[in-house]
């Protein structure tokens, strides 16, 4: 009976503390009220509020049960000084309700949060630059071997260098700034950052032991790079060592050569006696054979081109002239007539001739195309043939008809020509001039023949 009463005064005491301590969390206003959405779609979360609810379940989490709910499930039944402890650290004073902070508050709040982002530009100095900048200097300790020996993407002055380098060391915000972006390239990109460090004296020093009469091989300096290597860079490879080395025999470097000093007095060598020592075969340019090939073959294809319209000469027998105002005389000791047009004139030097167009498979003596279109004139439109009586005489063989001083004369059909007479063929003009003088001559020397 006693067991029964103490359980149920225990219940009403635990009921009457939690109804408290409900009381109180809602009056304070530390545990905001949920609102529940009654419709069936609801809205999506944002980015923050994903964030804050998360945070507050991980936190509720993190405290556990209370001290009560602990003590009731371990079984033991507290004492009534104990309850009032209990009491007295689980109720809070009473605070004034803070206002929730706003959306905007808690996006400066994350911002600030999240890491220092690199800006793209960080000046002059690229991040490349900055890598190259630490390795060297670590490597000789020397910010004017820097300056001299190392190539960065732009050109920096030794002031320049040395205030990067005193940044670099003694400024957090470009120190850092700095470092986040070296961390962000590519492998490739400092390994070949690596490959560029100069050599420091202690490396120099090493490479100089080796004799500059002897043929190192890659295996050499492999074994000098394995005994050696808190000497070494750690980016050093047996084929940069070879090069290096071999620059150093280029300039004398090496423990065994000596530099000549120069001669004193008359025996320097002056620009004339230097230039008369060379020998000008080595500065000819080397024979290409290739082109000398090219330009054989063309020079052969040249040389058949003029040689085919040397050939075709004979094939002509009149001379085409311009008009240029100053054209030369109609007639020479050579020319028996002239077949006068707009543009040209045809020069006629053999007692017959053919008039027409001239194509690839038919060759004529005159070609009317040259005066004008000519695409209704046949491909051998007539021909002009001197007599023994000095007499000369034109022959249509062609499709069309010709105008003899508006005289038609049909196909197959002949017609004379006398001095200054026109002749019309498809809507081509010419005036047909004789030699007189040579054709008088002509006359009388047939005369002879005819006579007994």
């Amino acid at each position: 009976m006693d067991s029964l009463l103490a359980s149920a005064s225990r219940s009403e005491d635990e009921d009457s503390s939690a109804g408290h301590k409900r009381s109180l969390s809602q009056g304070s206003g530390l545990i905001p009220k949920r609102r529940s959405s009654s419709r069936f779609i609801k809205r999506k979360k944002f980015d923050d509020e994903l964030v804050e609810s998360s945070l507050a379940k991980s936190s509720s989490r993190a405290r556990g049960p209370s001290g009560g709910e602990s003590g009731r499930l371990s079984g033991s039944e507290p004492s009534s000084s104990e309850k009032k402890k209990q009491v007295c650290k689980t109720v809070p004073t009473p605070a004034p309700p803070s206002p929730a902070p706003s959306p905007s508050i808690t996006k400066r709040i994350k911002k600030s949060k999240q890491p220092l982002q690199v800006t793209k530009d960080l000046g002059r100095w690229k991040p490349a630059d900055d890598l190259l900048l630490i390795n060297t200097v670590l490597q000789t300790n020397d910010l004017q071997a820097v300056h001299l020996g190392v190539k960065f993407s732009c050109r920096f002055t030794l002031n320049e260098i040395q205030e990067r380098w005193y940044a670099l060391l003694y400024d957090p915000v470009i120190s850092k700034l700095a470092c986040q972006a070296i961390r962000q390239l590519h492998p490739e990109a400092i390994a070949a950052i690596q490959s560029r460090v100069l050599f420091s004296k202690a490396e120099e020093q090493l490479l100089s032991t080796i004799s500059s009469s002897s043929q190192p091989t890659l295996e050499t300096f492999q074994d000098l790079l394995s005994k050696h290597p808190e000497v070494f860079y750690m980016s050093r490879t047996a084929k940069s060592l070879q090069v290096h080395w071999q620059l150093m025999k280029q300039y004398y470097l090496l423990e065994d050569q000596t530099v000549q000093p120069l001669p004193k007095g008359d025996q320097v060598l002056n620009f004339s006696d230097a230039e008369d020592m060379l020998d000008d075969t080595k500065l000819r340019d080397s024979r290409d054979e290739v082109l000398e090939h090219e330009l054989t073959v063309a020079d052969r294809r040249q040389k058949r081109e003029i040689r085919q319209l040397e050939q075709e000469l004979h094939r002509w027998q009149v001379l085409v002239d311009s008009i240029t105002g100053m054209s030369s005389p109609d007639f020479d000791t050579q020319t028996l007539a002239v077949l006068r047009g707009r543009m040209v004139r045809y020069l006629m030097r053999s007692r017959e001739i053919t008039l027409g167009r001239a194509t690839k498979d038919n060759q004529i003596d005159v070609d009317l195309s040259l005066e004008g279109p000519a695409w209704k004139i046949s491909r051998k439109q007539g021909v002009i043939k001197l007599k023994n009586n000095g007499d000369f005489f034109i022959a249509n063989e062609g499709r069309r008809a010709l105008y003899i001083d508006g005289r038609p004369v049909l196909p197959g059909n002949k017609w004379k020509l006398s001095h200054n007479s026109v002749v019309e063929i498809s809507g081509l003009r010419f005036v047909f001039l004789i030699n007189q003088d040579l054709i008088a001559l002509i006359k009388a020397e047939a005369a002879k023949m005819i006579q007994p």
